[in-house]
């Protein structure tokens, strides 16, 4: 009986399942990880990305800055929060697959109509010879049961790995939050070192402008100059001391900035300024292109978005297929707690099967379908593109260093013959060669070239940090 039973069932399953196994048609796209062989010509595979920030960044004042907003960042511990969500939904997806077992206890009582087809028939019913069933009627239970969806099609499962894949991915964005978060500091570091060196070079000009002012006035009181050029001086000077308090705004903004990014109130940034110009740019390592899969995290995480898309277009197909849910129950029944643990008399258990699967108006399924290989799609380009800024970012950045290092030796050598021209038409100024406009032209050059030769080298120290991020370090 029980065999012919099961053959039923089996032949149930079977018709249900050619019924409802038509699946719409779709076009997948696979991606492409193809990169190209080098960034210069250049197959040696050390990599900078592979050292520890630590050591890639050896200012010890830079490193306390980034290992507590390693730990204060607000940002950075949102994310944190996000991933412990990812991994939560992990252990949901993997209990929807397994047996859910649950023990149930109930009491209650009853009182039924007399006049009725129950009623009736329970007034004719006795428990014991003589005595009647009770009324009303009481009822105790307690027992276990159990509901279990057989993922036959491994629905369930390829949901479980989907969610693994994008609980892994959310660690991968964490990382690449990271590598962003070490180089915003660092970025914001150099960037307050350049500000302290250009306000010294501001207090430095304000004197040596103040010197050619007492020249002036003198030359005009000797009438060799007229009021004219003292109210030139004058007002060059007044300028330069006007810079000075928008530098100083600058550092305030930097310093608070800094001050936000490792979660504190501002308080002054502890910094050697002084040895900003010494500072010369690490030796770079780009490695081969092909190590940006593994180095950088935003790469992997597209990676891993892309196969929990794969998974869900097959969580989708199988929305199409017959599902089988068993449900199973023991335990014991009585009207009297007294008879709870007589048995068989109390024992009740049940088996059941319950085998369901579409057969029409499957439009919300096809749509879900579609939806999950258009979502696939998008995760392929998404891939495809994070590859591409990827290797776009190192060649700009190796393609920067290259060029600021060119920069930074001819504006050297500009800044030194300006400083030699100031002595040379203060002195011509003196003895009259030379025209007092040649004197503020010669000042005014001269504190231009330095502003740019400290923002040259803060460019130099800000791409050395955009490389690093750019290879993938940071985050190991």
């Amino acid at each position: 009986m029980m065999k012919r039973v099961i053959n039923n069932c089996l032949g149930l399953v079977s018709i249900l399942f050619v019924l409802s196994a038509c699946t719409p048609t779709i076009i997948p796209k696979q991606e492409d990880t193809k990169t190209p062989d080098s960034f210069n010509n250049s197959l040696d595979t050390t990599n900078t990305a592979t050292i520890n920030w630590r050591d890639y960044f050896v200012d010890a004042h830079l490193a306390t800055l980034i290992e507590t907003a390693l730990q204060n960042n607000q940002e950075l511990n949102i994310i944190l929060q996000e991933i412990e969500i990812s991994k939560n939904e992990v252990r949901a997806r993997k209990g929807e697959y397994l047996p859910f077992v649950g023990v149930r206890g109930a009491a209650g009582t009853e009182k039924i109509g007399r006049y009725t087809s129950k009623g009736a028939n329970d007034a004719t019913t006795d428990i014991e010879p003589g005595k009647e069933m009770p009324e009303p009627l009481p009822d105790f239970m307690v027992g276990a049961y159990a509901n279990w969806e057989v993922d036959i099609w491994r629905k369930l499962r390829n949901a479980k790995k989907a969610a693994l894949e994008r609980y892994l991915g959310s660690v991968e964005g964490k990382n690449f939050m990271v590598t962003h978060l070490i180089a915003e500091i660092a970025n914001s570091y150099y960037e307050l070192l350049a500000l302290d060196n250009q306000l010294e070079i501001i207090k430095r000009s304000i004197e040596i402008q103040s010197d050619a002012l007492q020249i002036v006035k003198q030359q005009k009181e000797a009438t060799r100059v007229t009021e004219l050029a003292v109210r030139r001086f004058e007002a060059q000077v007044l300028g330069t001391k006007s810079l000075q308090f928008d530098i100083q705004q600058q550092v305030t903004e930097t310093e608070n900035r800094i001050n936000f990014l490792i979660g504190r109130f501002p308080q002054p940034i502890e910094r050697n300024s002084a040895a900003f110009n010494d500072l010369l740019p690490s030796n770079i390592q780009a490695g081969i292109p092909a190590q940006l899969l593994q180095n950088r995290p935003d790469v992997r995480q597209a990676e891993l978005e892309l196969a929990a898309a794969k998974l869900d277009v097959k969580v989708a197909k199988a929305r199409f297929y017959p599902s089988l849910d068993i449900s199973a129950g023991i335990g014991f029944q009585a009207f009297d707690p007294s008879y709870l643990i007589k048995t068989p008399e109390s024992l009740l258990y049940g088996l059941f099967g319950d085998v369901a699967a579409p057969l029409v108006n499957r439009n919300a399924i096809k749509a879900m379908y579609y939806s999950a290989n258009a979502k696939q799609i998008q995760a392929v380009f998404n891939y495809e593109r994070t590859i591409l800024n990827a290797y776009i970012e190192v060649a700009n950045q190796l393609a920067n260093i290259s060029n600021l290092d060119r920069s930074y030796s001819l504006r050297a050598e500009q800044v030194q013959a300006l400083n030699e021209s100031i002595t040379i038409s203060n002195n011509l100024f003196k003895s009259a060669r030379a025209d007092y406009m040649e004197v503020l032209l010669t000042q005014r050059d001269a504190l231009e070239s330095k502003f740019e030769l400290i923002e040259t080298k803060k460019q130099q120290m800000n791409a050395m940090v955009n490389i690093y991020q750019a290879l993938g370090g940071g985050w190991k």
